[in-house]
């Protein structure tokens, strides 16, 4: 149980700045546990901002409310994923052999950065049209669990570090519990937004695998910040 609660706070800690159980080392039989717990942390994270939501409701006009909520969804994940997004863009305009010492640099590009910014103003605008804000602690776990089956399912293309522990420790019993889960939740809300979703990562996995062989972890943070923004748009259009 020690183990198990350790990888949740690990979880908790890696993929949002909520300040509870701070737990930011790699212990040995943790690692595996925390990559369970992505599509949980997700879930909360997303009932946060839905009670944002609500409490601020009778006092803010709709669409400058989803542009808040957005923005509390930026500073809750610290824009990590989005870190990941442009780190990925940027390894797109170079050559293949060039581009995971690219991503690795700590300064994002001009692409990075110009995609980043086209990204960010369409999430907004999504966020300023969204009604359906029940729905986001479903998208931000469907994303999320998009990020756990990349691990289990595709190579780890980067030496060494945190992602290459977690692959190596996320085990097929806590693929299989937390897919149980997901996909139980997901068939309840909206079995088109667990099709969409699950869609989003395999045309991106066919992509990754085709010109880098795999994943790295800027590419899981591509693929949750995709999947986030194709969901939110999905809604709209009566996938919810």
């Amino acid at each position: 149980m020690k183990k198990i609660f350790q990888g949740f706070t690990l979880a908790l800690n890696m993929l949002s700045i909520l300040p509870f159980f701070k737990t930011h080392d790699f212990f040995k039989g943790i690692n595996g546990y925390a990559v369970m717990f992505y599509p949980v942390v997700g879930f909360l994270l997303g009932i946060v901002l839905y009670v944002i939501y609500l409490f601020l409701e009778p006092y803010m006009p709709q669409q400058h409310l989803g542009i808040i909520i957005f923005g509390m969804w930026v500073l809750l994940t610290g824009a990590l994923h989005l870190d990941g997004f442009c780190d990925t863009v940027d390894g797109l305009f170079v050559p293949k052999e060039k581009a995971l010492k690219v991503m690795k640099d700590a300064h994002i590009g001009g692409m990075g950065m110009i995609f980043g910014g086209v990204f960010l103003i369409l999430k907004a605008s999504s966020m300023s049209y969204l009604e359906s804000f029940y729905l986001l602690p479903f998208i931000l776990m469907l994303s999320r669990f998009n990020a756990t089956l990349a691990i289990y399912i595709y190579p780890y293309i980067s030496k060494g570090g945190i992602g290459e522990m977690a692959k190596a420790e996320f085990g097929k019993n806590q693929l299989i519990f937390i897919s149980v889960l997901v996909l139980s939740l997901g068939m309840l809300t909206s079995i088109t937004m667990l099709i969409t979703s699950l869609l989003v990562l395999f045309v991106s996995a066919m992509f990754f695998k085709s010109r880098y062989g795999g994943f790295s972890g800027d590419m899981y943070g591509f693929v949750i910040e995709l999947s986030e923004l194709l969901l939110l748009n999905g809604v709209m259009v009566g996938f919810g």
